[in-house]
């Protein structure tokens, strides 16, 4: 098997396509896909399904995808062990984070990455209920509990604080309440209580018993929204909520501690594309804890 055939079914993997790939290895178009056809003979399976549209994994090629991402891998350790340190970190990650801290902090940063890796390939997407690391639902996940069993690898990014707020508009309106007790006078706003998926995400079992919050948004993004509008008193996150000066943090003594984690699977560890994307997400935040706290 060539090592040089099996770099360019990468690029068509990542790609979906034999002419981007060819472009992107600088590689004739008729050639890159004789290259293709000589791979799968030499391996006597099918890798892809050719289309005009763009090119499919067969299920044999999804298998094949995962060792080739293991030879590359090895490739690239190889390259670096011998100072050639230069070489290219290429491939997609996916990375499964909270709405708060994917949509406001990580989506407005994430572009450094790219521009320091313009081969590395980022999909953002929420973190559901339940996920699976070892099914690639996820390469790497970003959580609010450290997991206590499977294999994984997991490291802690930050604590961050949560806090009540309003609006300037509605506390003009409804006056700014002096005590926990008071709270119970004011429409509030929380989480869609049979959607909790977490322990960590009841905030408002710490403050009140029963919150019996008027409006029930299951994302903390939708919940800043509404607190915005006027629509009642919420339990924000502190680094979302700063970002809006007619936000006011009310009953300052009041704060609700959590914290990040970053997760991947063990069987991760070794490719470079994980491990790069994991030690981004230590170094951002590490610049800018301090909006956590």
């Amino acid at each position: 098997m060539n090592w040089d055939d099996v770099r360019i079914f990468l690029a068509v993997a990542r790609t979906g396509q034999i002419l981007a790939a060819s472009k992107r290895l600088g590689l004739n178009h008729a050639t890159l896909s004789r290259r293709l056809t000589s791979l799968e003979e030499a391996l006597k399976t099918r890798l892809l399904i050719r289309r005009p549209t763009g090119c499919e994994l067969t299920a044999e090629g999804e298998v094949f995808l995962a060792s080739a991402e293991r030879m590359e891998t090895e490739m690239l350790a190889v390259q670096a062990n011998l100072g050639h340190t230069d070489a290219a970190i290429a491939g997609t990650v996916r990375v499964g984070a909270p709405d708060g801290f994917g949509v406001s902090f990580l989506a407005p940063r994430i572009g450094r990455l790219i521009e320091r890796h313009p081969e590395l390939k980022i999909q953002l997407v929420p973190v559901p209920r339940s996920f699976s690391l070892s099914q690639r639902e996820a390469d790497i996940a970003i959580t609010l509990e450290r997991p206590e069993q499977g294999r994984l690898v997991s490291s802690k990014l930050t604590d961050y604080t949560l806090g009540l707020y309003a609006s300037k508009t509605y506390l003009e309106q409804a006056g700014r309440p002096d005590s926990v007790e008071a709270l119970k006078l004011h429409p509030r706003i929380g989480y869609v209580e049979d959607l909790i998926f977490t322990a960590s995400l009841n905030f408002s079992g710490e403050i009140m018993r029963s919150w019996d919050a008027s409006f029930e948004i299951s994302t903390s993004i939708g919940q800043t929204e509404a607190v915005r509008s006027g629509a009642g008193i919420g339990i924000l996150h502190d680094y979302i909520a700063r970002q809006y000066p007619e936000l006011i943090r009310i009953l300052p003594d009041v704060s609700i501690k959590r914290a990040y984690w970053t997760i991947y699977h063990e069987s991760a560890r070794d490719l470079v594309r994980v491990r790069t994307v994991a030690d981004f997400l230590q170094e951002l935040v590490s610049e800018e804890r301090r909006i956590f706290l």
